[in-house]
């Protein structure tokens, strides 16, 4: 009996044991939550649209990104505006290193969260990029979006910017929008409206906490777990200048933060070379028979230096447009012909193209 009752308590605290352990790793290991607590999200300016998340990642999750980057830390590089290539630049003083989405469980609910409080594909995403910046070192002013060909090509522009602050700032390293217009500031802690006028643009808070480099514009102060979401491009794909943005100075301890750019495209898909005659949204061909590639030519069609997303639909919609006139000419004079007509025009030249793809 005695021997019965040992036996059975060492197997409780054996399960007991085997329970603590197992709760302990799924919760490591297991993706975050993606739910997204809308009263934790302050809208910072409108111009450009950038939104503070107070809270976004844990602090383990903070500590796992800095831990798989500490050994992988390269001199962080910047895009040649001509060439498209990477290269080194006193602009960017940085080291970094990118993370690949499906590294493992945390960095996947990572990823998850973004896409949820975005509303954006996460292939449409880049991989996260960690970075770490010390004593003096920046990023001076820039904008997010490209100006090349051989950027563009892979996802478009970058529309979108999540930066998650990983560690809090002793002097330094907030991020600052120096054509934005101010609508909160992080003061002691909390975000408080200031007035939207010219005057105070540049002014400094009551309790001024912030760099010489922060106070040309709306800044944010890293907060560790804080996360910042701001928009490189109109609602219509237009580049916005007001996204100009930089990385002030560190002058006191350290700073990590992890980038994700997201593109108006996948970047997971790699465009095939040539004249990249194709359509990048399902949506394309009912948009060019409304008429978009006239009223809207800058996504649609693009330019010869920034590519548009329905090159395909706009150049069927141009060669059915010049067939109606020739037939009407044909037949006895200009006629315009009805709208439906026009979509069963454009609707079998696609056919009839997909059939020599």
């Amino acid at each position: 009996m005695a021997a019965s009752r040992s036996c059975t308590l060492r197997f409780m605290i054996l399960f007991s044991i085997a329970s603590f352990l197992y709760q302990s790793c799924y919760s490591f290991l297991s993706p975050p939550s993606s739910i997204i607590n809308p009263s934790k999200v302050k809208q910072v300016s409108w111009k450009p649209r950038a939104f503070v998340y107070e809270g976004f990642l844990t602090d383990l999750e903070c500590d796992h990104l800095i831990s798989l980057a500490k050994s992988e830390l390269k001199r962080s590089a910047v895009a040649d505006n001509v060439s498209g290539k990477s290269k080194l630049s006193e602009v960017r003083t940085s080291s970094g290193m990118f993370i690949s989405k499906a590294k493992d469980p945390i960095v996947a609910g990572i990823e998850d969260k973004i896409s949820t409080w975005t509303f954006l594909p996460k292939e449409n995403g880049e991989d996260i990029q960690v970075l770490r910046y010390e004593h003096g070192q920046k990023y001076d002013p820039h904008y997010d979006y490209f100006v090349d060909k051989v950027n563009i090509a892979r996802g478009g522009h970058r529309t979108a910017t999540v930066l998650m602050y990983l560690t809090n700032v002793t002097k330094g390293g907030e991020t600052v929008f120096p054509e934005a217009e101010i609508r909160y500031m992080l003061i002691d802690d909390k975000w408080d409206k200031l007035p939207n006028t010219e005057s105070s643009l540049h002014t400094t808070p009551a309790k001024d906490d912030l760099s010489d480099c922060a106070k040309k514009g709306i800044a944010v102060k890293p907060r560790r777990g804080d996360a910042l979401l701001f928009f490189s491009l109109h609602p219509n794909a237009i580049p916005d200048p007001s996204s100009l943005h930089a990385g002030c100075p560190v002058t006191e301890g350290e700073k990590w933060s992890a980038t994700k750019w997201i593109h108006v495209d996948s970047f997971d898909k790699n465009l095939a070379a040539g004249d990249n005659c194709m359509d990048s949204n399902e949506s394309c061909e009912r948009w060019a028979v409304l008429g978009e590639c006239s009223k809207n030519p800058e996504y649609m069609i693009g330019s010869p230096e920034l590519p548009g997303y329905c090159r395909r639909s706009c150049k069927l919609k141009a060669i059915c447009s010049y067939m109606v006139i020739v037939v009407n000419l044909l037949c006895g004079g200009y006629k315009p012909l009805q709208r439906s007509v026009r979509r069963l025009c454009l609707y079998a030249l696609s056919l009839i193209l997909k059939l020599y793809e």
